[in-house]
């Protein structure tokens, strides 16, 4: 079950991305067909390309494998301003913090 999540779940974040399944391919260090072999369900990456994937597209490897549903955002390279300002803006989408 989880490797058709990952199908899935790969498929959608590269063509969110915008990424051919070549494009993809090179980022990681992988053939094409490898990426159209994970997103048609007859293969299953490693774990290190799973990891690969995982940082490429800022996701953890558990919504990669469909176990956790909420996408996260890396922030991590942001200045406390910044942050701050996505903080803020998150919020007012969400409705938590109304001004």
């Amino acid at each position: 079950m989880q490797a058709i999540n990952l199908a899935l779940i790969l498929k959608d974040l590269r063509q969110n991305a915008g990424l051919t399944q070549k494009q993809l391919a090179a980022e990681v260090g992988v053939t094409k067909s490898t990426i159209s072999f994970y997103e048609l369900n007859k293969r299953f990456p490693s774990a290190a390309v799973l990891i690969q994937l995982a940082a490429f597209f800022h996701v953890s490897t558990d919504y990669l494998l469909g176990i956790d549903h909420v996408k996260r955002l890396d922030m991590s390279t942001l200045t406390e301003c910044e942050t701050s300002a996505v903080t803020l803006i998150t919020d007012l989408l969400s409705h938590k913090n109304p001004v």
